[in-house]
């Protein structure tokens, strides 16, 4: 018996700093916890940014002086996870109910669901993609794409991200390295275990990136796709999250 599409909101909401985005994530994640339709929400950063991990210390993991004088935000997630440079990339943040029919309790199994998405996306650009336990997506054995979870109100956020270019150099430029006398070695590692659609010969817009995901998620997940943009509460409580929360300096140096 074929399976009846799951309805889900579908928001495409450009560009925004990164305080905002995670505003709108919480925002949406609010909405879902009160009984709104799970939601696909696609997205990138404006400017450039580095994102920590809930459970990460500023101070150890990024030069917030280097972020300054590159002009580059510095916001923690809600999510797990280490610190990420969003900078050239798609993101997409999807939500539901713990409840929900694709909503699986194992976290593994979780990230394997969801990740499908990805791959398949990527499989209609024409790149071959596959699962990386416990939450990675690789192609030819290099990362391009990582992704967090959490778990609260009743709800399951996860979000990630589809690298359509990097700065590694950049990147290091930003992040704090343990032994500082190794960091050309790390910088080297680390263009070998991470990749982008760039890197691979696909130049691909945001556009054209975000159509192939959020085909890549309707097919896996069997999803009915609603075009939507967020209500006016949710941009308003975005809003407030990302100045009250978000930029916070006590938020931001909580651990």
């Amino acid at each position: 018996m074929k399976t009846a599409p799951h309805p889900f909101r579908f928001l495409e909401t450009g560009y925004h700093n990164g305080y905002y985005n995670m505003g709108l994530d919480e925002a949406l994640l609010e909405s879902v916890a009160a009984g709104a339709l799970p939601c696909l929400r696609l997205y990138g950063w404006k400017p450039a940014a580095v994102s920590l991990g809930y459970f990460q210390g500023l101070e150890e993991e990024v030069d917030a002086a280097a972020c300054e004088a590159h002009g580059i935000d510095v916001v923690r997630r809600i999510s797990g996870g280490g610190a990420v440079f969003h900078q050239a990339e798609l993101t997409y943040s999807i939500i539901m109910a713990d409840t929900h029919t694709l909503a699986e309790q194992d976290i593994n199994r979780s990230y394997m669901r969801f990740c499908a998405g990805i791959i398949e996306g990527l499989s209609l650009l024409g790149v071959e993609a596959r699962f990386a336990p416990i939450n990675d997506v690789l192609v030819g054995g290099r990362k391009i794409s990582g992704n967090a979870q959490t778990r609260r109100m009743g709800c399951i956020l996860q979000h990630g991200t589809i690298l359509l270019n990097n700065d590694v150099d950049l990147m290091f430029e930003l992040l704090r390295v343990p032994q500082e006398k190794l960091k050309d070695q790390l910088i080297k590692d680390v263009k070998n275990r991470v990749t982008s659609l760039k890197a691979l010969g696909k130049d691909i817009s945001m556009e054209q990136a975000s159509m192939a995901l959020a085909e890549g998620f309707r097919r896996t997940l069997t999803l009915d796709l609603l075009p939507a943009a967020p209500t006016t509460a949710e941009e308003r409580r975005g809003r407030e999250l990302a100045v009250e929360k978000f930029s916070a300096r006590d938020w931001l140096y909580k651990r």
